[in-house]
């Protein structure tokens, strides 16, 4: 469910409600839906053509997907801290999904030489994080979608905070994490979602964090009672979140490839620390990189 739930941040919070039939409120949110999106918009160059994402279910072709969860802060454009890739079969409605671990080292396209993945956005933004995972997966991807982890915190006061269940009890950044459930504010939950070093699993620990945030802010969005704050959750991401997807992509993914949400492959790469100079990388050997590489491929038919 990682990527469904991160993708109906867009999707679903932008135009899920409005697929409900909501009167003329709905008509109300779906032309400022349209025009959230229109903001979000922004071009890449991708390598094919994407591929056909409407008609009858014969025609339909899997696509591709790279969310990026970046940390930009006022000044800074920040790094790629998550990557997750996202394969989508709309005959079978399966779903294959895995994270490129931040720290891999490979060569960073455009720049020509070798370094951790996730500076790959930080040297040349959205173009040069796509074709850098492109090349590591030697396969070309259709979408993508960018979310400013900053977003957290606005769009968490904008759906009246976030229900998290906390496996383990910690503190962070001045506050106080108990275990088991408990809400967050906007800043809280920030804090909550960042805390990486002290967890015995590490930048997996944070993710399964993030999922939670995610997953609590989709469940507020997506009740009627939080339909009064769609305006400002809107604004929110419409500076925040950027994808080359188009409000009418996006509304054809929704309804021809949701079923796929149901089935999920998951898989990881497996990787071993190094130290190189005075950096620390993790390195995934050829055998390992051409293993995804071909189910990846397999599952797009490619």
């Amino acid at each position: 469910m990682t990527f469904m739930k991160k993708f109906l941040i867009v999707t679903g919070v932008l135009i899920g409600l409005v697929l409900l039939g909501l009167g003329g409120y709905a008509y109300y949110l779906y032309d400022t839906a349209k025009d959230a999106v229109n903001d979000m918009h922004e071009k890449v160059e991708t390598d094919q053509p994407k591929p056909v994402i409407t008609g009858k279910k014969k025609d339909l072709k899997p696509i591709s997907i790279l969310l990026l969860g970046v940390d930009e802060r006022e000044g800074d454009r920040g790094r790629s801290d998550t990557m997750i890739v996202v394969a989508i079969d709309p005959k079978s409605d399966k779903m294959l999904m895995f994270n490129i671990p931040r720290d891999t080292r490979t060569e960073i396209i455009g720049k020509g030489y070798e370094d951790k993945i996730n500076h790959a956005y930080a040297f040349g933004g959205t173009q040069m994080a796509m074709d850098t995972a492109e090349h590591f997966l030697d396969t070309s991807l259709d979408y993508y979608v960018k979310v400013n982890m900053e977003s957290f915190r606005d769009i968490v006061n904008a759906v009246g905070g976030v229900e998290v269940d906390n496996p383990k009890a910690f503190d962070y950044q001045g506050y106080s994490f108990p275990a088991g459930k408990q809400e967050l504010d906007g800043t809280e939950a920030l804090a909550y979602s960042r805390m990486r070093y002290e967890d015995t699993k590490g930048d997996l620990g944070r993710n399964d964090r993030q999922r939670q945030i995610i997953t609590s802010i989709i469940n507020k969005g997506a009740n009627v009672s939080s339909i009064t704050k769609f305006d400002n959750i809107l604004d929110i991401l419409g500076e925040n979140v950027k994808t080359n997807m188009t409000f009418d992509e996006m509304k054809k993914i929704q309804k021809n490839y949701k079923g796929a949400r149901h089935q999920i492959n998951y898989t990881e790469f497996k990787s071993t620390g190094k130290m190189i100079g005075n950096t620390w990388y993790g390195i995934v050997d050829e055998s390992e990189q051409l293993r995804v590489q071909n189910l990846l491929k397999e599952f797009l038919n490619k």
